[in-house]
């Protein structure tokens, strides 16, 4: 219960700003005007002259592949460049003329019907991206049109220039110029899911000459010129400047509303419209996927390949054999009297035997022609689209939690699931949860937080040793007995910390100051409900809605946040304070006049900011964090420092002339000045959140390596944090050996620190090497040992360089499992192309957000979790899974059974074809050749199309030769046991 007296405080002028972060994109306004910066912009003038002669594109957007006039031609060729498709329309041409040996109709209806069925296949999906289109650009938007008033206007008719208003959970309907907003500082709530994958909210910011428009009525006499770069595919760019009031103000991305993201918890805001359509920045970067082929489609081609050689050779043979006997016809005493050779015409003439024998080849390419399966590519879509279904339907890999079910986003995939030969998956949000939980911290020098974590757990399991609890959590037996968190975010149990005990510890000031940042250093904004008053949060990260959470639950509950205002309940104080800009440091000035500097960040960062004063917890601290990376957790250091108010006033100067510069150099200048003030900071202590393996992640790992499936982690954790969840995943196993590749030895960091770029690279790339080359010895001498090869992201650099990718590929293919520490997301990309390539074999690439949808498409199979880090990966996935724990049943069952169906099904239609050809090729032989059909013409029509059709796609659809629990208890993964290739005759 909360006891004691409540003091106000009051923080005004509160300000943050990015820390010692240098942006990787400055703006050069110096390029405005040339070439790729020359877009002009009207704003509220869409109409004018000038507007009208830029041509820009209307807002009009369509994803369609086809139009009405284009279906039928485009949809053709499609179809006809398939060779097979493009056989069959040549035999049905032919099928007109005396060659042919059976009427035209029947050689031309099982075309007309397998081309129809895939082109109405094709049109439908069609009609569903067009119903999408119509859908988007009929929504409605307001625009001004005059005088102050604004109407309501389909997207589709908005014009570059135009000023539009658009309210609370609303999507931008173009890219939008963000002129003011319901606040009075101009700052919106952006949702860019859609865009990036990302459900964090995005803080934008209009210039603050504009920030004063706020009504409709405003904007009656509004004019501004826009100069700005070219429409282009950089979400995360744009330069441009706007001349308003005889004045030239500088634009960047914070300006910049996006098409396709949502305004969240803001109530309007007012923009000028800059980008339309297929210019804006979604659309750009609207690519086509990469087209991606199974294995066994490409190997059947080669079969239809092959077939058609046979084809051909039998119908040359028979020709000619058909000559020679045909030429003889009339010296021979007419042994073929029944064909009166004496009257005959050119096909059967004995006088023009080699033009007889030129059409017959004709004739023998048309009657051949069974040998190749018209309804084959028919019915191995119609097979996959039901296996597809099936991996859909599944209820064993449905996740009630959230409601997602698995879906196979690609049907033309489903047999590669069953020949997958390495795994390079994603580590946060796809084997963990990325949801964290505040578990322990360091205030002051004193560790607190008596929680168990996973890795903990498995390092104890690992040790053969139990894991003593330091409290009442143990049981009887001495072992920690698990305790569940009843709040989402926080299991932080410590009794010197909760119910207020932290008064009574001997640096219960520290420990204030410590919760008092963890609940104002932040982006998060609080939802209240309006029926039961609770708070929720939205926050950039899941770390930051954990400290928030933690600061609540020890007393400092952060539940209110205008534009202006910043509320903060604390159990014996009250506070308040402006915020204009949150990031990682804040400057507050509080009643009294003391103007203090909150500061958060990465241990590398934060200690060498220490002032001399501040570092009196500092090898406490640095020893606890640690022992938080050994267990697993994140960390960031807490820190702060009292400005004085002539410090302040220089700074703020500055800051807001680096500000307003309009310069290439922009983004280092602010930099230089906010990490001039971020110096001689206090230490306050040490955060560790715990991100959590999802549920089954060691038993599925476990499961897939014993079928034989290679498993690498590919993830921006430190070394020692990707390492112990190597452990506690089962990724990493007891009695394994690791090898290790860094570039953090003294050899190397002190050729870094002469600073020359050539040596650096010179010695890193050695280095690199010669670890791998030592790696490769250590492989040979211990031949019979299991080993592991852990990789950090600068070594990798390195690493994949087109003279050592080989060695580094040849070395990691021969470890059990491989871990990439420190990965970005081109090297995850880059790996996953290397591991394809070089192998040869099937990559399945899994992740959950935007920065692993370069992997998931360089991968044979790229599976999607649809965890918390939005839609992107998803949407670019060929499988979306919930949990990574379901991949165990989407390999080792629907894998094994697709793979095994698809084999068997295209094996019997070869079969049956190649039986049924050769009947017509022995009918051949016994006519000598003639060109004269064994069967009845709608039989051979009818044969592939109907009579043999539905009982393969059933045997591809419904075949099992193993139950599911047989699959998943003897590991039936076809890379292991009961692979089917074309050569082992299973039919």
């Amino acid at each position: 219960m909360r006891t004691g007296r409540r003091k106000r405080v009051h923080f005004s002028n509160f300000y943050s700003f990015k820390c010692g972060k240098a942006s990787v994109l400055s703006d050069d306004h110096s390029q405005i005007g040339g070439p790729g910066f020359s877009r002009v912009v009207f704003c509220n003038e869409p109409d004018s002259f000038e507007s009208g002669i830029k041509e820009y594109a209307g807002n009009y957007v369509s994803t369609t592949k086809y139009t009405a006039a284009t279906f039928l031609p485009k949809s053709l060729f499609e179809q006809f460049r398939r060779v097979a498709n493009f056989y069959f329309l040549v035999t049905g041409i032919l099928a007109f003329t005396p060659l042919a040996p059976y009427t035209a109709l029947s050689a031309i209806l099982p075309l007309v019907l397998v081309i129809g069925a895939t082109m109405v296949k094709e049109g439908i999906e069609d009609w569903r991206r067009k119903q999408q289109d119509v859908e988007v650009n009929s929504r409605k938007v307001k625009v001004h049109q005059g005088d102050g008033v604004f109407n309501l206007t389909e997207w589709q008719h908005l014009k570059v220039g135009d000023i539009v208003k658009v309210e609370k959970d609303q999507f931008f309907p173009a890219d939008l110029l963000l002129l003011s907003s319901c606040f009075d500082d101009a700052v919106c709530y952006v949702e860019t899911m859609n865009l990036d994958g990302e459900t964090n909210l995005k803080l934008r910011q209009a210039l603050e000459v504009t920030s004063s428009l706020h009504e409709d009525a405003n904007f009656k006499d509004f004019k501004a010129l826009v100069k700005c770069e070219d429409p282009n595919a950089n979400l995360y760019t744009f330069v441009g400047s706007m001349e308003y009031e005889e004045q030239q103000n500088p634009l960047s991305p914070q300006q910049l509303l996006l098409r396709g993201s949502k305004l969240r918890n803001t109530e309007y805001i007012y923009g000028a419209v800059i980008f339309t359509g297929h210019d804006t920045k979604v659309m750009q970067n609207a690519t086509d996927p990469p087209s991606k082929r199974s294995k066994i489609e490409r190997k059947m081609d080669r079969i239809i390949y092959f077939l058609f050689a046979v084809l051909f050779t039998i119908a040359f043979v028979g020709s000619v054999y058909f000559g020679i006997v045909t030429e003889k016809d009339l010296d021979d005493g007419h042994n073929r009297w029944y064909l009166q050779p004496e009257d005959s015409d050119i096909f059967f003439d004995p006088r023009r035997a080699p033009a007889a024998a030129m059409f017959h080849f004709l004739t023998a390419v048309m009657l051949y022609s069974y040998l190749i399966p018209i309804s084959l590519y028919v019915s191995i879509e119609i097979v996959k689209v039901l296996q597809s279904i099936f991996i859909n339907k599944d209820i064993n890999m449905y996740y009630e939690e959230t409601d997602k079910p698995a879906h196979a986003r690609t049907s033309n995939l489903t047999e590669e699931l069953g020949q997958v030969d390495t795994i390079l998956s994603d580590k946060t949000g796809t084997l963990t949860c990325n949801s964290m939980e505040f578990v322990k911290c360091s205030v002051a020098g004193t560790a607190y937080g008596r929680g168990i974590t996973e890795v903990e757990k498995a390092m104890a399991k690992r040790n053969g040793s139990p894991l003593m609890a330091k409290n009442k959590d143990r049981g009887e037996d001495g072992v920690v007995t698990p305790r569940k968190s009843t709040v989402k975010g926080f299991n932080f149990e410590d009794e010197r910390i909760m119910n207020a005990s932290w008064l009574f510890e001997p640096h219960s000031d520290v420990i204030q100051k410590f919760f008092r940042l963890l609940a104002v250093c932040h982006t998060v904004i609080p939802e209240v409900d309006e029926v039961t008053g609770k708070v929720s949060y939205e926050a950039e990260s899941p770390d930051e809605a954990a400290f928030v959470i933690a600061a609540r639950e020890v007393g400092f509950e952060f539940f209110k946040r205008t534009q202006t205002n910043v509320s903060v309940i604390q159990d014996f104080e009250r506070l308040e304070f402006n915020s204009t800009r949150k990031r990682m440091s804040v400057i507050v000035k509080d009643e009294d006049g003391k103007i203090l500097l909150l500061s958060k960040g990465a241990d590398s960062i934060m200690f060498e900011r220490l002032g001399k004063s501040g570092r009196m917890f500092e090898r406490e601290t640095r020893e606890h964090v640690n022992e938080y990376a050994d267990a697993g957790l994140r960390t960031l250091i807490l820190a702060y420092r009292e400005l004085s108010e002539e410090e302040y006033n220089t700074f703020n100067e500055k800051f807001l002339e680096a500000k307003n510069s309009v310069s290439e150099d922009r983004e280092s200048i602010i930099d230089a000045v906010t990490d001039k003030i971020e110096k001689d900071l206090i230490l306050l202590g040490a955060t560790a959140v715990e991100d959590k393996l999802q549920p089954g992640v060691p038993d599925c790992i476990d499961k897939l390596a014993q079928a034989g499936i290679k498993i690498w982690v590919l993830t921006g954790d430190k070394m020692e944090t990707a390492i112990n969840i190597g452990y506690a995943c089962s990724l990493l196993r007891q009695g394994m050996k690791q090898i290790v590749i860094t570039l953090e030895s003294p050899d190397i960091m002190a050729v870094e620190k002469a600073g020359e770029k050539n040596a650096i690279a010179r010695a890193s790339k050695g280095s690199v090497s010669r670890q791998i080359t030592e790696g490769k010895a250590l492989l040979t001498a211990s031949s019979t040992e299991a080993f592991a090869l852990i990789i950090d992201g600068k070594s990798l650099t390195y690493a994949l360089d087109d003279e050592v990718k080989d060695m580094f590929l040849d070395l990691a293919i021969k470890c059990a499992s491989v871990i990439c520490c420190r990965s970005s997301p081109k090297q995850k990309a880059l790996v996953t192309r290397l591991v394809k390539n070089g192998t040869g074999k099937i990559t399945l690439a899994v992740g959950d957000g935007a920065n692993d949808v370069g992997m998931l498409q360089e991968a044979d199979i790229g599976v999607g979790i649809s965890g918390v880090e939005g839609m992107q990966a998803v949407m670019s996935s060929d499988v979306a899974i919930a949990q990574f724990r379901f991949l165990e049943r989407l390999l080792l069952v629907h894998g094994h059974w697709c793979y095994r169906r698809i084999s068997t099904m295209i094996c019997y239609f070869f079969y049956k074809n190649i039986v049924f050809g050769v009947t017509v090729f022995l009918y051949e032989a016994y006519t000598s050749f003639s060109g004269q059909p064994a069967y009845n013409e709608w039989f051979l029509s009818t044969y592939n199309v109907f009579f043999t059709s539905l009982p393969v796609i059933a045997l591809g659809v419904f075949d099992q030769d193993v139950s599911a629990r047989l699959c998943l208890k003897f590991l039936y993964c076809t890379k292991k046991v009961s692979r089917i290739s074309f050569s082992d005759g299973v039919v």
